[in-house]
């Protein structure tokens, strides 16, 4: 018997997969929460060069002084990062009269003097990281994805071996303790190693609850369930910027966004383990023990007293032998998902944080165009769930991410007087982008095994956070021309969306939970004669060969054996 019909038989959506989405919904709700921070904890507020206490022109009003002192960029403001080498007095009887040269022109000399009418206090401001050193401000947001980035590697692999609901525990707790000390940091690099850290724990938040909340659900609901589940993130990015509109100060608002951390720890304890998982870890005993809860609650009374932990490892077909990342290429099938699902995956979030990370420069404060680019995502979650099964994964996924592209394009032709319009291409960009996000979990989880699952999941959220971690960095190059950043998200986005359609489709299909499962079909060649003399395969009646070694071909013999003729 298959898991799936094992599911069936206890509930495969009930009250008990309900009560594990509600409580999942305290940690997808803490990581938007964290992982969008970066707006508004590292934001740049308008600045310019302050001016030394004493320079022998007290008698001058502080405009006089700041005329003579710190030139104007061609919109008339003054500027960010240059003063004056010498006080330009002749600007008093004739501002118009620009400075000479370049060389008249020196760095801020004395630090900056900030406008706290948007932030009362951000990382930028308290250590200056502006001007020479706004590229720090940007590497803040890459070291946090760094972080995530060797995260998703570690709880990859290690809750594929260690179960779930103890790695997501470690989550738990290293999140806490990290990111309540980047909000104490005294400095730059407390902070960056803080925050680094903070970025492992939070990993396993968002691999492992995704996999756990399908491992429970059953293939009718998955689709509801993978979606649903994303809810919360979108009501945390909506939610970040009420919080972050009412705390202004970095170092509080750092604290709140961390707190739920300790609720989560506290909830875990409802968190059920994946019975698929420790079936395969031959843990009857422990999935017995879930899988008759999960029947008790959903109704299903007579299913413990009918099932025995020594039947339930007999009844369902598992794989028991240890995994590693090598596994993921070890055979041609997954070798092929895992490259393709790496590339559409390092798209789906450089997209996404491309678009998230630039709150500025359309027509709406950056408070406001936070809440409305998070509260796109309402519509856009909806909407995967009413076509994802219609059009199946692999369209969904792939145009998603096309047309997100593509509306990156087309701002870039739209003229920045056009505020209104620019806000909202970006805005249908940022929804079409979160499509992509949605789907891409859903999507992943079930194109791996189950003996894989985790550990697919985490190999490609290692890709997807480098994508992450490069794209607050792209967004320096607009120093260089202003719409290059938008060039280069619109061509990943294209390129990656693309890519997508070369994966096989999953829509309505069981969950695989062994590689045989994926690799399957390579036994296509096997004569009639030969397989009929196994009791299962494939998960339906028979078995492969034991001489089939998954990922190398079957042996001869076994593919000329001649059907015997039955008699009449």
């Amino acid at each position: 018997m298959r898991f799936e019909g094992l599911l069936s038989e206890v509930g495969g959506f009930g009250l008990f997969q309900a009560r594990v989405l509600l409580i999942f919904c305290v940690p997808r709700i803490i990581l938007p929460w964290q992982f969008l921070l970066h707006n508004f904890l590292a934001g740049v507020p308008p600045h310019r060069c302050a001016l030394p206490a004493q320079d022998g022109f007290g008698n001058l009003t502080e405009q006089d002084r700041l005329l003579i002192s710190i030139p104007r960029d061609p919109g008339g403001a003054f500027s960010s990062c240059k003063m004056y080498r010498d006080p330009q007095l002749h600007l008093l009887e004739n501002s118009t009269r620009g400075v000479g040269n370049a060389s008249d022109l020196q760095s801020c000399q004395h630090g900056w003097v900030y406008d706290h009418s948007q932030f009362s206090s951000t990382i930028a401001t308290e250590w200056d990281l502006v001007c020479d050193r706004k590229w720090m401000n940007q590497a803040s947001a890459t070291f946090f994805f760094m972080g995530v980035t060797v995260g998703a590697i570690i709880f990859g692999y290690l809750s594929d071996r260690y179960g779930r609901r103890n790695m997501l525990l470690v989550s738990f707790v290293v999140s806490a303790i990290f990111a309540t000390m980047s909000a104490s940091a005294s400095s730059y690099l407390m902070f960056t190693v803080a925050r680094t850290a903070c970025g492992v724990g939070l990993t396993g938040m968002t691999i492992i609850s995704i996999a756990l909340v399908l491992e429970w659900t059953d293939i009718k609901h998955r689709n509801f369930c993978g979606t649903i589940s994303s809810i919360p993130w979108t009501l945390g990015n909506i939610s970040l910027a009420l919080m972050a509109y009412l705390i202004r100060d970095w170092r509080w608002l750092l604290l709140a966004a961390s707190s739920p951390c300790l609720l989560a720890i506290a909830l875990w304890w409802w968190i059920p383990e994946s019975a698929r998982w420790l079936l395969t870890q031959h843990r009857a005993v422990e999935a017995y023990q879930y899988l008759s809860k999960c029947a008790t609650v959903n109704g299903k009374k007579e299913f413990p007293s009918k099932t025995s932990p020594e039947m339930l490892q007999k009844m369902v077909t598992v794989e028991t032998r240890n995994y590693y990342y090598w596994d993921l290429v070890r055979t041609i099938r997954l070798r092929r998902i895992t490259i393709l699902a790496s590339i559409m995956w390092f798209g789906v979030p450089f997209t996404y944080y491309g678009i998230s990370f630039r709150i500025t420069g359309f027509s709406l404060n950056p408070y406001l165009t936070h809440f409305i680019f998070g509260l796109i995502e309402i519509p856009a979650k909806v909407g995967v769930y009413l076509v994802v099964d219609r059009i199946g994964r692999r369209h969904c996924q792939a145009w998603s991410l096309i047309v997100a592209g593509s509306m990156l394009a087309v701002n870039m032709i739209i003229p920045t007087e056009q505020g209104m319009v620019r806000s909202a291409v970006a805005i249908l960009g940022k929804g079409f982008s979160e499509a992509a996000f949605t789907t891409a979990f859903l999507y992943t989880a079930e194109l791996y095994p189950t003996v894989l699952r985790q550990t697919g999941l985490g190999f490609v959220s290692f890709v997807a956070r480098i994508a992450s971690a490069t794209a607050p960095l792209v967004m320096l190059f607009e120093d260089s021309w202003v719409l290059l950043p938008s060039l280069i998200f619109s061509i990943v986005a294209l390129v990656c969306g693309s890519v997508a359609f070369l994966l096989p489709e999953t829509t309505q299909v069981q969950l695989p939970e062994t590689i045989e499962d994926v690799e399957g079909d390579r036994y296509a060649g096997l004569t009639e004669e030969c397989l009929k003399s196994l009791p299962r395969w494939h998960g339906a009646e028979r078995d492969p060969p034991d001489q089939c070694v998954p990922g190398s071909e079957p042996r001869q013999e076994c593919r000329t054996l001649k059907p015997k003729q039955s008699s009449q």
